[in-house]
């Protein structure tokens, strides 16, 4: 396995840790993550990984990226795997909710199963479990807090193209 490093940026929602080898992000953390791992050893000059992790994310807060592009290599299960990419096809400006996400990896059944991976998705706002809400509307759990999830949700809507604001709206 590759060696990995780690560095900060601030952000408007806070600090966050990225995490990455030369080849891959894996983990973007809140400095109150539970579950985080110990954090590898600063990076020491250019990472070209966290270099382009950072820019896209400085990107995405000016409201100026919708998709991440950077390498990812997130590390869990394979049931966590297939939740994580089915949380990367949630569009900017929209949500979906446990229930749905489970529906959509055809498992109605594993909404709790659901919910358990996306607590543990590791590349918080890059693999936007942020997007995933309650099915009565109500905002659940986030890693970085409720306030860091309601300000990414905010910001995609009043960023998103309108016609993505009004298909999310419409479910």
């Amino acid at each position: 396995m590759t060696a990995a490093a780690h560095t900060v940026m601030e952000s408007p929602v806070g600090s966050i840790r990225l995490v990455a080898t030369h080849t891959a992000l894996q983990g973007l953390y809140w400095p109150e993550h539970r579950g985080a791992p110990p954090m590898p050893p600063p990076a020491e000059g250019p990472h070209p990984v966290l270099d382009l992790a950072v820019a896209q994310l400085r990107e995405y807060f000016r409201g100026r990226r919708r998709i991440f592009s950077v390498p990812l290599d997130p590390q869990g299960t394979t049931f966590q795997r297939e939740v994580w990419r089915q949380l990367s096809s949630i569009a900017f400006g929209q949500h979906e909710t446990y229930t749905s996400v489970a529906a959509a990896i055809g498992r109605p059944a594993a909404v709790r199963a659901v919910a358990s991976a996306n607590a543990r998705n590791p590349l918080s706002i890059i693999v936007p479990c942020h997007r995933v809400i309650g099915r009565d509307g109500t905002l659940r759990g986030y890693a970085g807090g409720l306030d860091a999830k309601r300000w990414l949700l905010e910001h995609e809507r009043t960023h998103a193209p309108l016609s993505t604001v009004e298909a999310s709206c419409s479910r």
